[in-house]
């Protein structure tokens, strides 16, 4: 039983950053990147399917295969994504009313920050890695 909802737990994260990473793509201040990292992270443990499916999907697997070969992620990416834990963690640091909670959030939030910061900075956005790959048209002629 508890498998079961761990599985459909790691399902429902993951389709919804699998959302949020494809609205990142479009929307400036969302980052793509961590969201489909996320997703990865959750079908890995959960579908094989829907791990494969990522993984082999035409636009969004690049995203995933530069910072698994450690090309880095995009400093949009880097900058919205620090941005967006710390004005999340920080409105959550002042609605919570227990200090113990409040040191836990700050905690996560540095250690995502480094995490983040460590990483190489990928020279390319993913965008333009697609628009510099020949098309399926091109390989043929």
């Amino acid at each position: 039983m508890i498998q079961v909802l761990k599985k459909s737990l790691l399902i429902g994260v993951g389709s919804i950053s699998v959302a949020l990473g494809v609205l990142g793509i479009f929307l400036p201040l969302l980052p793509t990147t961590p969201f489909l990292l996320l997703a990865a992270f959750c079908y890995v443990r959960s579908s094989d399917r829907l791990y494969n499916w990522l993984m082999n999907h035409k636009q969004l697997n690049i995203y995933i295969k530069s910072f698994r070969k450690g090309e880095g992620i995009p400093l949009k990416a880097k900058i919205f994504s620090i941005a967006f834990i710390w004005i999340t963690i920080l409105f959550s640091a002042i609605v919570v009313p227990f200090l113990w909670v409040k040191i836990m959030l700050l905690t996560g939030a540095t250690v995502y920050t480094v995490l983040v910061l460590k990483q190489k900075t990928l020279k390319e956005t993913p965008d333009e890695i697609v628009a510099s790959q020949p098309s399926e048209k091109d390989q043929t002629m």
